[in-house]
């Protein structure tokens, strides 16, 4: 039984194993069911991401296509040419300023100390030599330190896409822009090799203080060429790029520093330069120099730039301008008046001055607007309109001698009422009986308010204007006393015809305009404006500015043995001072005052301004001939015979002109940088001998 019993359970074994192993077969099925719903899982994921990639770069391509087709159609896909560049030159060829890309592209890379171009890939750009326009690597590093920083902190443009934005668009944050500078970047990289990018973007970027390219930045910064910066100038540049208002070295010294190392740091990771060069750099670095003493010829150079569309209407190519500006005077005038205005400004309540210098044929060789174009671009010289005080007087007295007055004509000085109004002399002294000769060297006010009344305003505001005031006279008794308000410009202009034989000009300060081709866009022509004044009047007149510097109120302007004549003028309550004085060279007038005319403390036009005219004239005349004032008197006057007499030196005791008169030295004319670049021009050996302009134009009238 109990082997029948093993037998049967064997059998039963064996007809159960089927069962077992589908039982085996569907365990195992149920086991991996999971691993392929994985599987499948996966396979329709990884389906779907090509589905996506593919259909992504479908509508990448169809967008690049559009958004490449709509930059063509809008003529975006060619580099614009730079602005035509402008550059000023003053009388003797040097450059006074030099606006937009007067050389084009100036800086080559193949010119650039390697140092120079990777400064700027080191701290903007380090893939720039890898990518291919667009930095996916670099956009995600930057991504992810925003979203840690929680803000802003790294952009993830490329060189390529900056150049694209500088070049093509607007700095609007949009993402059409974006879009369009992605593109913009692909196409600059099909187009043009790493270096010539790299060249397109040194050459375009704003580097701040009006500098636009390395080649200007450099010369902005520190007067040197882009080829010859050193590794911390050029570290320095780098860095302004970021933030050129934040780390501009002029005028955030200690930032620029700060960001400057960061760059060369930079640089020795990349293996740009070692260690050592790092060092070193770091050791020597220089400064720049500080806007606070940026020169004020720019004053000057702003109103030459405005006169430009005036005297040419079109021009597609970088253009020259020759100028009258005499950089020798006009950097003494910048020394005079700061100087004067620092040494005595505070005790004495003036904050600010201007100043015009001009030859007699109206040419301005200075001009300041102010004492610091940094402080305040508003120039003072051209644009305020102040009361000439005083400095009005010669209008009135010259209408008097139209009117048969002569300087030994006598008034008398003592109160004096016209209606309402009341002239009262300085100090409210009165003096009697006096010449106009003595009236007009001591400023006497009641004296020439009663010859205003006596000739008339009309004539008086009438001979102003002869002699070139153009702003608004007033037409009652205080118009003698210089009430109504005229420029600095506009009264030194008026003067004029007093230096040089009678003749109205007009100021001016572009001699000509070129191209750098050499083509003629401008040239100054012109015979003046005619004769204003009669010899003899002009011999009586000069013989009244004589008096004003030699034994009146103007006696600090005299200097040397030089024949001078001026007038001083003092504003109501020292509001304005002024001095306007001129020789047979130059004619040159000064204001000293407060912009927001506030009164001074008692300073008046003979004080500060005629040391500050002298200090400016006396070098300026150093090695000129001594020679008299122009003008004609008849012999029984007792003055200066005539113009050839003056010539001679024959002039009498009262014009204090020494008889030995010299012969004038040997001046070279200045060769221009026009000459320099193509040629030609004035042999640099070759003397010329000046004269002063009236003396010249007795034999060539025609001129003027």
């Amino acid at each position: 039984m109990a082997l029948f019993g093993a037998k049967k359970n064997k059998r039963n074994t064996k007809r159960n194993e089927p069962q077992l192993f589908n039982d085996g077969v569907r365990a195992l099925r149920a086991d991996r069911k999971p691993v392929k719903a994985r599987r499948g899982f996966l396979r329709r994921l990884f389906g779907l991401l090509i589905w996506l990639g593919v259909w992504g770069a479908v509508a990448g391509a169809l967008g690049f296509g559009y958004v490449l087709f709509s930059l063509n159609e809008r003529g975006l896909l060619k580099i614009p040419e730079r602005q035509p560049g402008i550059m000023i030159l003053a009388s003797n060829g040097s450059v006074l300023s030099e606006e937009g890309a007067f050389y084009g592209d100036a800086a080559h890379i193949a010119d650039l100390p390697d140092y120079v171009p990777n400064a700027v890939i080191a701290i903007e750009d380090r893939r720039f030599r890898s990518h291919f326009g667009i930095d996916p690597l670099g956009l995600g590093r930057a991504m992810l330190r925003n979203v840690l920083a929680g803000r802003m902190v790294q952009g993830g443009s490329t060189l390529t896409q900056q150049l694209a934005k500088n070049l093509f668009l607007t700095q609007e944050k949009t993402a059409t822009r974006k879009a369009q500078e992605a593109v913009l970047a692909l196409w600059l990289e099909s187009k043009f090799n790493k270096d010539e990018i790299l060249q397109l973007y040194l050459n375009r970027v704003y580097f701040g203080s009006g500098a636009y390219g390395i080649e200007q930045a450099a010369r902005t910064y520190y007067n040197k060429s882009a080829n010859e910066l050193s590794i911390m100038e050029a570290a320095t540049l780098a860095g302004v790029l970021k933030a050129p208002s934040n780390y501009n070295p002029a005028k955030n010294p200690g930032a620029a520093l700060t960001r400057a190392k960061l760059v060369v740091n930079a640089m020795v990771e990349e293996k740009f330069i070692t260690a050592d060069d790092a060092a070193e750099a770091v050791n020597t670095a220089g400064g720049v120099t500080p806007f606070a003493s940026l020169p004020a010829k720019q004053y000057a150079v702003d109103w030459i730039t405005r006169q430009l569309p005036l005297l040419v209407k079109n021009y597609d190519q970088s253009i020259i301008v020759e100028t009258t500006i005499d950089p020798t005077i006009q950097a003494n005038a910048e020394r005079a008046l700061r100087k004067r205005l620092a040494d005595n400004g505070k005790k004495m309540n003036v904050s600010e001055g201007a100043m015009v210098v001009m030859d007699p044929t109206g040419a301005v060789v200075a001009m300041l607007g102010g004492k610091s174009y940094q402080k305040s671009q508003y120039n003072r010289a051209i644009a305020a309109s102040r009361q000439p005080g005083s400095a009005f007087k010669p209008f009135v007295y010259e209408a008097a001698m139209e009117n048969g007055f002569t300087p030994d004509s006598t008034e008398i000085d003592e109160p004096v009422r016209f209606g309402n109004w009341q002239p009262e002399n300085y100090k409210q002294k009165y003096q009697g009986t006096v010449s106009l000769e003595q009236a007009f060297a001591q400023s006497i006010n009641t004296v020439a308010a009663k010859l205003a009344v006596t000739v008339g305003t009309e004539k008086v505001a009438e001979v102003a204007q002869r002699f070139g005031i153009t702003s608004p006279l007033t037409r009652d008794a205080s118009l003698a006393l210089g009430t109504s308000e005229v420029s600095p410009l506009e009264l030194i202009t008026a003067y004029a015809p007093f230096a040089n034989g009678g003749t109205a000009v007009q100021p001016y300060v572009v001699r000509r305009i070129v191209t750098r081709d050499g083509q003629v866009l401008y040239e100054r022509k012109g015979d003046g404006l005619g004769k204003v004044i009669s010899d003899n009047n002009l011999g009586e007149m000069n013989r009244l500015f004589r008096a004003v510097v030699q034994s009146g109120t103007g006696v600090k302007a005299q200097f040397g043995n030089f024949d001078i004549g001026g007038k001083t003028g003092t504003s109501q309550n020292y509001r304005d001072a002024w001095f306007v004085g001129f020789t047979p060279y130059l004619i040159a007038g000064v204001w000293m005052g407060n912009d927001d005319n506030t009164p001074t403390k008692n300073v008046t036009g003979g004080s500060l301004p005629a040391q500050v005219w002298r200090d400016v004239m006396e070098p300026a005349h150093q090695g000129l001939a001594v020679a008299v004032l122009p003008g004609y008197v008849a012999p029984n006057g007792g003055q200066m015979l005539d113009q050839n007499a003056a010539q001679r030196g024959q002039g009498t005791a009262n014009a204090q002109v020494s008889s030995a008169t010299p012969t004038p030295p040997a001046v070279r004319k200045p060769r221009t940088i026009f000459d320099i670049l193509f040629g030609g021009g004035p042999d640099p050996a070759a003397p010329t001998r000046k004269k002063p302009i009236w003396e010249q134009r007795q034999d060539e009238k025609s001129l003027y």
